[in-house]
């Protein structure tokens, strides 16, 4: 069977895919471009949401469902309101996304939209797809499969964000659409970093989420059961019905993904260390690494070109070695981030936007022991 040839293909239709298909079609560099994106998902369902902070209007305002300027960081012992400054927090739900890009890409007559599943890779110039139903070619590939080796991984440090959430409707006004929860640690899994997350729709209707920052997942009940106790307990209702359910898990490792690039192949997504490591937090790294990969091909460097800043990797690493070691101390270290630094320099931190003079601020407002020994540990091994 003949090869059908493209210049480009990109292998996955999640975010990182679309945002580096759209990135791509918004550019008059690419128009020559013959350009695939091979995706065995028709991707036509709601199968999760994303939320991010940023500064004004973005790229997808018109899809985003709700947002937000104000937050609050809740423990035992004190209620933190804070105010967003220049930044709203957002949320948008997949299928908007999906219909969004798609709907773009198919109206874009350099671009394919390809539904099949691929089954081989063999790197070259140009290198080889196979899926289940055709051959097709690139001399460049960016890949979003996961390598089989991350799950084998045992010298690299794997944190799992994983939580789960109802979508409520209560019979009384209980939430605040004002503001959304960002931490609130009041319940907690014993020796464990989990706080529930709070997404507020209107005065009756919010996501709650049980989420953990743990290095082993939990049984279903659990999520549930705690759920339940924060909605009754801590919010004090007992009238309300469950809409909608989600779950997910998102690994949080200091996994070197981005290693497998080279000429032929550019690992995007979870599979490209695109996945903030200390955060979890991915849609907007998958804007902007699109944007730089988009840079690169257009000024003759590899895409995978400097995508990354090194000492944000490092402080990553410490940040998961710490957490993984110390899973208790979470509550800690967030509530020392929250409550000691302005938001705006927070994010901008998260976002890796900062100055190393404003990076040291961020460290200092933590306690330094855990840090030091997670240091200490590293340069042994």
């Amino acid at each position: 069977m003949e090869s059908i040839k493209f210049d480009y293909v990109i292998v996955g239709g999640g975010a990182a895919g679309l945002h580096l298909a759209f990135a791509m079609s918004k550019d008059l560099f690419f128009r020559s471009k013959k350009i695939g994106i091979i995706e065995k998902s028709g991707k036509n369902s709601n199968d999760r949401t994303w939320c991010f902070w940023e500064k004004g209007e973005g790229s997808w305002e018109d899809i985003v469902s709700y947002s937000w300027n104000n937050c609050e960081f809740i423990t035992n012992e004190k209620v933190t309101s804070l105010n967003l400054e220049a930044y709203h927090y957002k949320m948008i739900k997949a299928i908007d996304f999906y219909k969004k890009v798609i709907t773009h890409l198919k109206e874009t007559p350099n671009f394919h939209w390809i539904q099949d599943e691929v089954l081989h890779i063999q790197e070259g110039s140009p290198s080889k797809i196979v899926t289940t139903k055709n051959n097709y070619s690139a001399f460049h590939i960016f890949d979003s499969r996961i390598t089989p080796n991350f799950y084998k991984n045992e010298k690299h440090i794997n944190l799992i964000q994983h939580f789960k959430g109802w979508i409520i409707e209560t019979k009384e006004d209980v939430f605040n659409p004002d503001s959304f929860v960002m931490m609130d640690f009041r319940l907690k899994y014993p020796e464990s970093t989990s706080f529930t997350y709070v997404l507020p729709y209107t005065a009756k209707k919010a996501l709650i989420e049980f989420t953990f920052f743990s290095p082993s997942l939990v049984a279903d009940q659990v999520y549930d059961s705690y759920i339940k106790k924060y909605i009754e307990q801590v919010l004090g209702c007992s009238e309300y019905s469950i809409f909608d359910t989600e779950k997910g898990i998102i690994p949080m490792s200091n996994y070197p993904f981005h290693n497998a690039n080279n000429k032929s192949v550019t690992k995007i997504g979870t599979a490209g260390s695109w996945v903030k490591g200390s955060s979890g937090y991915s849609f907007k790294n998958a804007e902007r690494f699109s944007k730089r990969i988009v840079n690169n091909i257009k000024n003759k460097h590899l895409p995978s070109h400097d995508l990354f800043k090194r000492r944000f990797k490092k402080y990553d690493t410490l940040f998961l070695h710490v957490l993984f070691n110390h899973n208790d101390l979470g509550e800690e270290i967030f509530s020392n981030m929250y409550t000691k630094n302005s938001i705006s320099l927070l994010f901008s931190f998260l976002d890796e936007e900062t100055t190393f003079a404003e990076e040291l601020k961020i460290i200092n407002s933590l306690r330094w022991r855990p840090f030091i020994n997670a240091v200490y540990k590293q340069l042994i091994q």
